[in-house]
């Protein structure tokens, strides 16, 4: 497959198509806060971590974000000694925090790699994060992080994930296909954040995110959403619903 790798700092002509690429995630997922209110962020603050490949018709066929933050600083103290439980969630929080303070990073956290479903199945998203491994070594940081988001689980999201992120093929490498791309370059499996992404709404909401009726009788709590790692948990006698998703944190060394 022809194609190109660079940074949106290399190119900022491709903010609009990047952004106009298809992907694959849910609608839900878009609403989570953070990602709402972060996410739009990230190709003005920091779009040197940025990577776009583009084909031979300079079509963007997937987009990876990452952002720096520090994880060691002593500045930070003790608040970050280890990576935290709100996964992804957080260390967006963190990353944005430390931009504004002025605080020297010390780590870069993937956040996502988007691949056009017409793309899909040809190796493209390892070799994205293989480029954001080269780009942060190319900037001298010595570990990437990620907060993956296994992109099997949605297929059984009663498993639970201290379960899920551990569970191995044969030939011991992650059962998880995700997961196995990021162990296949080096990635470590490191531990679970358990509240990694959150999407709360009313029930009218949800039934608009997902076509779904979350109008189950009083006793059904937990409903299946196509796409979802875990069940959402419907509150009918609040007129709501919540969703907390468990991500696997994976290091990177360099």
């Amino acid at each position: 497959m022809d194609l190109t790798i660079t940074t949106l700092a290399e190119r900022p002509g491709l903010a609009g198509p990047m952004w106009a690429m298809d992907d694959s995630w849910a609608e839900f997922v878009g609403h989570d806060l953070i990602a709402r209110s972060h996410m739009s962020l990230i190709p003005d603050e920091f779009p040197e971590y940025v990577l776009l490949a583009t084909d031979g018709q300079e079509r963007v066929v997937a987009r990876a974000f990452s952002v720096p933050f520090a994880l060691r600083s002593e500045e930070r103290g003790g608040d970050r000694a280890e990576l935290p439980d709100g996964g992804w969630d957080q260390v967006l929080v963190w990353a944005f925090d430390d931009l504004h303070c002025g605080v020297e990073p010390d780590t870069v956290s993937a956040i996502e790699v988007a691949v056009d479903p017409a793309r899909q199945g040809h190796g493209l998203s390892g070799r994205m994060l293989a480029a954001m491994r080269e780009n942060a070594r190319a900037r001298g940081f010595a570990e990437v992080v990620a907060p993956v988001r296994p992109n099997a689980k949605h297929q059984e999201p009663a498993t639970p994930i201290e379960e899920y992120a551990w569970r191995t093929r044969d030939d011991g490498l992650p059962y998880d296909p995700w997961l196995r791309v990021h162990v296949r370059v080096g990635g470590v499996i490191a531990k679970v954040a358990p509240v990694s992404m959150t999407v709360s709404g009313s029930l009218a909401q949800w039934r608009e995110w997902t076509g779904l009726p979350f109008d189950g009788s009083g006793g059904e709590r937990l409903v299946e959403v196509p796409g979802a790692l875990v069940p959402v948990h419907r509150m009918p006698e609040h007129g709501c619903a919540v969703y907390v998703e468990p991500n696997v944190w994976v290091r990177h060394a360099l």
